[in-house]
């Protein structure tokens, strides 16, 4: 009787150790997928607080202020000191080359830009200055969800004001509050430039700093073929929706496993940074 008392728990404790095996291991999995998040969300948050400790000239953090004052922008002032020291870099190393922004919405960004870069450095600024184009077939649900909406009418604006795409005369507007923040376009040489990317995005010469906000996953690749083999070593590409859309993220981790020679920093914002040329 022992003895099969005891076989009796060996086999119960055979099927305890498979039923509880597969639990075992769902849990520890969840937990390392936990640890691996924090981990990223730390990294992030140390490369943000690298990135946003940016201190720009009096004049420019003032255009700064009024932006936002404005609703001009989607970027909160850390984002701005950000894009205005990489234009300032860009000017301080002497850099060749167009300051370009692909995706300009109400034009805060590139006001920024414009200020802080030198008046006689060249810059385009590229949007369709209206509705934004539908995303395609390599955009994820996250994308067409959103696209769903503004296509709706239902999306919102800058702190809750009418959404950029639903204004009737955009281009006149942008222009208008370049000259209001005391950055007039053909004062500080800059080319707001009406069009879909590919069919305006055409460059002949070299590109110092650029700043893309095309959201999907098209834009932003015609922004990359066009504009990256363009840039000079030391050169720099800002990303601003790699963390946010899944397409414009996709399209830049395809074109950048194709091509060599660039950099990329992540931190609050995704920046390329293209390196000397191989001799």
């Amino acid at each position: 009787m022992a003895a099969e008392r005891r076989s009796t728990l060996r086999r119960a404790r055979r099927r305890l150790a498979r039923w509880a095996a597969p639990e075992l291991e769902a849990e520890l999995d969840e937990t390392r997928r936990r640890l691996k998040a924090a981990r990223r969300q730390l990294k992030r948050a140390r490369a943000e607080l690298a990135d946003t400790a940016h201190a720009v000239p009096e004049p420019v953090e003032d255009v700064v202020r009024r932006v936002r004052e404005e609703k001009l922008t989607y970027l909160k002032p850390p984002y701005l000191r950000a894009l205005a020291a990489d234009v300032l870099d860009v000017e301080r190393a002497g850099l060749e080359g167009l300051i370009v922004e692909a995706g300009t919405a109400l034009g805060g960004s590139a006001i920024v830009m414009a200020a802080a870069k030198a008046p006689e450095r060249p810059m385009k600024v590229y949007d369709v200055f209206g509705m934004i184009p539908a995303p395609g077939d390599r955009d994820g649900d996250d994308v067409h969800e959103r696209y769903a909406t503004i296509a709706a009418g239902d999306a919102r604006g800058v702190g809750g004001e009418t959404y950029y795409g639903y204004r009737p005369d955009l281009e006149r507007e942008v222009a208008a509050s370049f000259a209001r923040l005391g950055v007039p376009v053909g004062e500080r040489n800059v080319e707001l430039v009406k069009g879909l990317f590919e069919d305006t995005i055409v460059l002949d010469g070299p590109v110092a700093f650029a700043h893309l906000d095309g959201d999907w996953y098209e834009s932003t690749m015609t922004c990359l073929e066009r504009i990256a083999p363009r840039l000079v070593p030391g050169g720099r590409i800002v990303l601003d929706d790699y963390y946010t859309w899944s397409g414009c993220r996709r399209a830049v981790d395809e074109y950048f496993a194709a091509h060599d020679g660039f950099t990329l920093e992540h931190g609050a914002k995704l920046r390329v940074v293209r390196g000397e040329p191989r001799a």
